[in-house]
């Protein structure tokens, strides 16, 4: 039994993913209200969907220690269906959306997630950590205007207090820090200073009450026809994309902080299913969420049981903590939001302008500017094309020929570089058929052929000699390359001796599709 507890990950260390996870349950509480919010709908909508998706996320996902709930970049695109068709079309919607994210398990495309370069990733978590730092400012305001005054300071201070105890707590106390994490004695410091002097400053209660009931089963209450599926599909789908772009992309950074490696396929899968049995039991649906799952890692959970217990804190304060969690001052979970801004953020990346190519750091800032102004998902697309355009045009460049005349006067071009759709133009360019001898031998064991396109350019360069009589000879040239160049007729020669075996990228890519 001990053994496949080990193995399942469950955990390695209860004492601090129990207490990890109150603490991530805390914070938990006005996040999910606040998404609910902003997405249209109930707080418990939020909260149920917090719960169930940390729960089974926690158990069924590929990353143990990676949080999931309601969150922020979902809930701006529900809140238009909700608006124009009601609250059951969400739940089924979020249905829809699950078995999208299993069906792309199942098909393992989530290991693709590794093709994102990692400027793309540093741009990620620095627009995250400014989105989140930007999403505070709401509780520095009043019926949409900033505090002044005597309430401003005092929300400052606490801020400011519980910040400050949080870093300082591990230096001063690290005995305790070891039992208990620093955020959680920082939440309860502040919680019982503000309770004990009878500051006047806002709390959880002022946002939402938290208290309800267990959520109940619910099939969502809508024509189960055609019509229906073309209004949901299309945000089923946007949904499925974006919750996993962000939860695989949290996954990777979480990889990269503990120095281990989670399992993106799985995680798909679980996702899917956490976001299944949510909408039947009437959640907003829900992703990995950086902010809770940094305050995971920073306070010392890493197994399955911080993330467990995160969801079953949640539900008690759902159940019979309302009023402790309500009492909670706002002030005190801006201070550790504050916190995960600061270890989120990739501080690295504002000292390497000089030591890295312009355009890495033009990507990063492109998919940071991107970030904060209009979601993950169009920043890492926006973010991924443009590296391939970088990549594109820098590997343009690098194709050139080494020319020569072997004893029987034939003409021999080595091909360098890689030959792709990029380079074409430039490969069209180093020969020079008219003025070349009767036999040309082009060798490629220094190139690799990259796609069809490159295919075409040799298929084009062939007839060109074949136009004007000549023979070129196509020496370590890969033997699907071979296979079609079915155009070039006899006046082409292939010479298949020591020819390499490796296949054309956009073949090698399916087969890595297919197998992983």
């Amino acid at each position: 039994m001990l053994h496949y507890i080990s193995k399942y990950q469950l955990t390695s260390n209860p004492r601090s993913d129990i207490l990890s996870g109150l603490t991530v349950a805390i914070a938990l509480v006005p996040e999910a209200v606040a998404f609910a919010f902003v997405a249209s709908v109930e707080p418990l909508v939020g909260l149920y969907a917090a719960f169930i998706i940390c729960l089974l996320t926690s158990l069924l996902g590929g990353r143990p220690g990676m949080i999931s709930g309601a969150t922020g970049a979902l809930a701006v695109v529900i809140t238009s269906l909700v608006v124009k068709h009601g609250v059951e079309y969400l739940f089924a919607t979020v249905v829809l959306m699950g078995f999208i994210q299993v069906a792309v398990g199942l098909l393992r495309l989530g290991k693709f997630i590794r093709l994102v370069p990692h400027p793309v990733m540093l741009g990620f978590v620095n627009g995250l950590a400014i989105v989140i730092f930007l999403a505070q400012r709401g509780q520095f305001m009043d019926n949409g205007e900033w505090l002044t005054g005597q309430p401003m300071y005092l929300m400052l201070g606490l801020v400011g207090l519980t910040l400050a105890m949080i870093f300082a707590l591990p230096v001063l106390l690290p005995a305790v820090t070891r039992i208990v994490p620093a955020p959680l004695i920082a939440i309860v410091a502040t919680s019982i200073l503000v309770i004990g002097l009878n500051l006047d400053t806002r709390v959880v209660a002022d946002m939402a009450s938290v208290k309800g009931g267990l959520p109940q089963f619910h099939i969502p209450v809508v024509p189960f026809d055609l019509e229906t599926l073309w209004i949901v599909l299309p945000y089923a789908a946007i949904l499925a994309a974006i919750g996993l772009i962000e939860s695989l992309l949290t996954l990777n950074l979480i990889d990269e902080m503990t120095d281990t490696r989670g399992q993106t396929s799985r995680e798909c899968l679980g996702q899917g299913a956490a976001n299944v049995v949510t909408g039947f039991f009437g959640g907003m649906g829900g992703c990995a969420m950086i902010g809770q799952s940094m305050i995971n890692i920073n306070s010392g959970g890493r197994g399955r049981l911080s993330g467990l217990a995160a969801a079953l804190f949640l539900i008690l304060f759902i159940l019979v903590g309302s009023p402790l969690i309500e009492a909670i001052p706002l002030a005190a979970l801006v201070g550790l939001m504050f916190f995960v801004v600061i270890k989120t953020f990739a501080w690295a990346s504002l000292k390497v302008l000089r030591q890295v190519p312009k355009e890495d750091y033009f990507v990063m800032v492109l998919v940071t500017v991107t970030t904060v102004a209009t979601d993950l998902a169009i920043a890492v697309l926006v973010g991924v094309i443009a590296s391939a355009l970088v990549f594109a045009w820098k590997s343009a460049h690098n194709i050139w020929a080494e020319d020569s005349v072997s004893k029987d006067g034939s003409r021999v071009y080595r091909l360098n570089g890689p030959l792709f759709f990029g380079s074409i133009a430039s490969f069209r360019d180093l020969f020079d058929p008219k003025n070349d001898p009767d036999d040309v031998v082009l060798d490629f064991g220094n190139s690799r052929v990259w796609d069809h396109s490159a295919l075409e350019a040799i298929d084009t360069l062939a007839t060109r000699y074949q136009d004007l009589g000549k023979r070129l000879h196509l020496t370590h040239l890969s033997s699907d390359c071979i296979l079609l160049l079915k155009n070039a007729g006899s006046m082409v020669e292939v010479n298949s001796v020591e020819d390499p075996h490796y296949r054309i990228v956009v073949d090698y890519a399916r087969e890595i599709g297919d197998s992983a």
